[in-house]
């Protein structure tokens, strides 16, 4: 029976790397052959199926290709350059996509700028691009407004919408531009290396970085989800991720328009009207990252979430926890885990459905994947190296730094960042053989002996206290499993006279706080240096658009009553979890607290 079961999930695993590798074999970087080639091929064969669904509003492939025609004109008009770059600062929209691709028919780059952001953050995301205009609707264009003073250069504000004092009217001015493709001529010379977007990292622990995303490697991200999911014309793709993310914007899209099927498209997810709008849109599918997943099963039962069509939910992210609970309670057929990065260029499914892998790599597919775990040092920050200076492969079970070889070929480039020393940051020199380099995904990951791949945390938010490395990831999962807790964020914290970092953990709460009951639940679960020392209530967690925590100010606020706002609790080695008052934080800064 277990041999019957392996042969099943390897003919699963296969079928689904040999309908991903069929999309994606023939992108090469010196090829003539851009995204907007494969979009424009896919508008001829279904011109006149539905392509995209927004609140209410459905366009066919042909309305949505002239849309971005007329995009396209409108940048040629104003002479902007091939290679030259214009930013796009909306929510999502039915315009959204329509803007870049036919941008991209005339070789101009489009910088997608995270529409949550404001200020500082929005300023230098927009200085970094070299954008000489910019695309906004009338809920961006205020939150610009505010951060013109910090901009280095003038730009040209374009509003999808009424214009006022220097803003530039773009309804108007798309009217008297031309619906038919533009000819071909304008991106002579062009091949798949050239850029095709800029798409920023979240800026969880800093200010964000534009990561430079080449036309093959968007290529691989919208072909790659056209094979993997196996979606077909019949398919209604449900999408309420960001556009400006690579997982909504461009795996999303890719399934649904490059096989002919139909995105529904949502301004922002809700968890409230997540099931009744798959049911009343037919959606067969829907795109995920973890924190959606998690905020569906914290929501209370609605009548429409075994109701629906879908036969795949696909994304990254989900943790092991909410995996079975997603599968069981929403009756869904086939989950499809993926890892990948914006900028990396390792990426890895999860064909056969394992639940809490990442992907797979079967001994008979080792040579043939990029990537590779090594033994990486978290107290000292780095990848461990032999007596002969290379890098050490781990073993079945042992944690490790994912890397990815980089070479020539379209799935094994690195592009990296606008920014040169930060790209430089990321490439390791001489892994297993001098001269070699490869990828620094900063991703700590374990691979079992049946080749599959599990995350474990990102290198930084795994730390080091009492000789021991805890895995932030873990943790949270643990502590999440306690009831009234509906959200965890957990990170190091120094404690003065203490060596490494200590734990501390970040709570949103559903209902009243037992922090006696909690204690015993951490001691049941947790070995002793993996407990949290701090707790600290929070009403909310701050999250990027993406929903992903924004640990750095919780870092910065560490465990001091005086900078925290809410209630705050330390564990005691004889009492349990106790309220962390001034006099204790003192003690704890004199080393009158045994910790």
């Amino acid at each position: 029976m277990r041999l019957q079961a392996r042969i099943k999930r390897d003919l699963k695993f296969w079928q689904g790397l040999r309908r991903t590798l069929k999309r994606v074999k023939s992108i090469a970087r010196d090829s003539d052959n851009l995204i907007c080639d494969d979009l424009q091929a896919a508008v001829e064969q279904h011109r006149a199926r539905p392509a995209m669904t927004f609140e209410g509003r459905t366009v066919t492939y042909g309305e949505l290709d002239a849309m971005a025609n007329r995009y396209a004109h409108w940048a040629k008009g104003l002479n902007i350059r091939r290679g030259q770059v214009v930013a796009l600062f909306m929510p999502n929209r039915l315009e959204y996509f329509a803007v870049w691709y036919g941008l991209s028919k005339v070789g101009v780059v489009t910088a997608l700028i995270n529409n949550q952001l404001s200020g500082m953050a929005l300023a230098h995301s927009l200085n970094i691009s070299g954008a000489g205009h910019i695309v906004v609707d009338p809920e961006t264009s205020p939150v610009l407004g505010q951060a013109k003073a910090l901009l280095e250069r003038t730009m040209h504000e374009w509003v999808l919408g009424p214009a006022q004092g220097d803003q530039r009217d773009l309804v108007q001015a798309l009217k008297s531009c031309s619906q038919l493709p533009p000819d071909r001529s304008v991106r002579e010379d062009m091949t798949a290396a050239d850029t095709a977007l800029l798409i920023y990292t979240s800026g969880t622990t800093g200010l964000p970085k534009a990561a430079r995303i080449a036309h093959m490697r968007v290529q691989l991200y919208m072909r790659g989800f056209a094979g993997a999911t196996d979606a077909r014309a019949a398919d209604r793709i449900y999408v309420a991720l960001p556009l400006y993310h690579a997982t909504g914007g461009l795996c999303a899209l890719g399934a649904a328009l490059l096989n002919g099927g139909s995105v529904v498209l949502k301004r922002k997810f809700s968890a409230s009207q997540f099931w009744g709008d798959i049911v009343s849109e037919g959606c067969t599918m829907f795109v995920y990252i973890g924190e959606l997943c998690r905020y569906l099963v914290n929501h209370a039962p609605d009548e429409d979430e075994t109701r629906h069509r879908i036969r795949l939910a696909f994304g990254n992210g989900l943790r092991p926890d909410v995996w079975p609970v997603m599968k069981q309670r929403f009756r869904i057929p086939e989950i499809l885990e993926f890892y990948g990065s914006t900028e990396g260029n390792v990426s890895a499914f999860n064909f056969d459905g394992r639940e809490g892998a990442i992907g797979r790599v079967p001994r008979w597919m080792k040579k043939q994947v990029n990537f590779r775990l090594v033994q990486f040092d978290v107290e000292a920050g780095e990848v461990v190296r032999g007596l002969d200076g290379l890098c050490i492969e781990c073993g079945p079970g042992q944690v490790g730094q994912c890397v990815g070889r980089i070479a020539g070929d379209a799935r094994s480039e690195f592009s990296g960042y606008l920014d040169k020393a930060a790209s430089e940051k990321k490439v390791i020199q001489n892994v297993f053989e001098r001269g070699d380099a490869w990828f620094a995904t900063g991703d700590l990951m374990r691979m079992d002996a049946e080749g599959y791949v599990y995350f474990v945390d990102r290198i930084g938010d795994t730390f080091r206290w009492k000789g021991e490395n805890v895995s932030t990831s873990e943790v949270e999962g643990r502590l999440q499993a306690f009831p009234g807790v509906a959200q965890a964020t957990v990170f190091g914290v120094e404690v003065d006279g203490a060596d490494g970092r200590a734990g501390m953990a970040a709570l949103v709460l559903d209902g009243a706080f037992d922090a006696t009951a909690f204690g015993e639940h951490v001691k049941r679960e947790l070995p002793g240096y993996a407990q949290p020392l701090f707790l600290r209530i929070l009403p909310a967690m701050d999250t990027t658009g993406t929903f992903k925590i924004r640990k750095m100010d919780l870092v910065k606020d560490g465990y001091d009553p005086a900078r925290i706002k809410g209630p705050l609790f330390f564990h005691d080695p004889r009492r349990g979890y106790v309220k962390l008052t001034r006099s204790v934080f003192d003690r704890l800064a004199a080393g009158a607290v045994k910790i």
